[in-house]
């Protein structure tokens, strides 16, 4: 179980990103023991979406889905998963592993008034997403999972796929100590710039939003809260059981993404009782910036469905 309270962002800051018409709160929520920072939006007597964020994300990165997901009748909650932004920063690698930040998940649900949610990742959010599902099968009620692999689905790629591999080098540099954050951070968070506008289609990330993110990279501790979840993965990787998730599933895949083979999408729905994928051709990784209009539309058909 977990508590609420009222952070200490403004109603403003949030209308600066938000549309005016998007009745949104910043709280802060103790959840398994870490405090989170929460945007929530949305009747709470609605059913209840959970939005979960990837690398090098924080909530910000959902804003164009917020909005449509409250006018289709649903309570969002989006936060900054542990070790980003505003949330809290445990020391530590073994605090980033899989089962801490799904059992966060878990905690956050429960702060509200329901028993279940719909639970929607992206990137490493999805892979939570994915783990929850599995791990904890009574509290989604259905899942959504965009450009994330089954964590299975993925191991067998790096196993059997030379290409896979390659794209995948970057999580064995980011095991060194304290030089990944000194390369991260070394001209004004070049390379976490790179990681996004070099891999999405031209125009994405604007420098706007690019000041943004920095922002919240240059949180006391988030660089290390951030990198420490591809350390925990490497060194305890989750080991999902291969029974098929019985909630009923959404995998959204922009078919461009450059860190992660297409046929990981395929390979992640065999893992599905139910299940239903949408490929976006000319669409890089990051979906929920480069098509948010048809992601919304893929959720609130896919989260309507009987």
């Amino acid at each position: 179980m977990g508590t609420d309270s009222r952070s200490t962002a403004s109603a403003a800051q949030l209308e600066a990103v938000l549309p005016p018409a998007v009745d949104a709160m910043s709280t802060r929520r103790t959840v398994n023991g870490v405090e989170l920072h929460v945007i929530t939006a949305g009747d709470p007597a609605d059913p209840v979406v959970v939005l979960l964020h990837g690398f090098p994300e924080y909530w910000y990165g959902w804003r164009e889905v917020i909005g449509p997901l409250v006018d289709a009748g649903y309570r969002v909650l989006v936060p900054d998963q542990r070790g980003y932004n505003r949330s809290e920063k445990p020391d530590g690698v073994p605090a980033y592993r899989t089962d801490e930040l799904t059992r966060d998940i878990v905690g956050l649900i429960a702060t509200e008034a329901c028993d279940t949610a719909h639970v929607v990742g992206h990137d490493w959010g999805g892979v939570v997403a994915w783990e929850l599902a599995c791990r904890f099968p009574e509290v989604v009620d259905r899942l959504a999972i965009v450009n994330a692999p089954h964590p299975t689905a993925y191991r067998r790629q790096l196993l059997s796929n030379p290409e896979q591999l390659r794209r995948s080098w970057y999580a064995v540099c980011v095991q060194l100590p304290w030089l990944p954050e000194l390369a991260c951070r070394s001209d004004n968070y070049r390379l976490l710039e790179r990681a996004l506008r070099g891999t999405a289609a031209p125009g994405t990330f604007t420098d706007g939003e690019l000041a943004r993110y920095r922002q919240a990279w240059d949180r006391d501790g988030a660089l290390t809260g951030m990198l420490n979840w591809y350390r925990a993965a490497l060194r305890d990787p989750p080991r999902l059981p291969t029974d098929r998730i019985d909630a009923p599933t959404l995998v959204v895949w922009g078919e461009d993404d450059a860190a992660l083979v297409p046929s990981l999408a395929v390979d992640s729905v065999g893992f599905c009782a139910t299940s239903r994928l949408e490929l976006l051709p000319a669409t890089s990784h990051w979906v929920p910036h480069e098509a948010p209009d048809r992601l919304c539309d893929h959720l609130t058909e896919h989260l309507e469905g009987e």
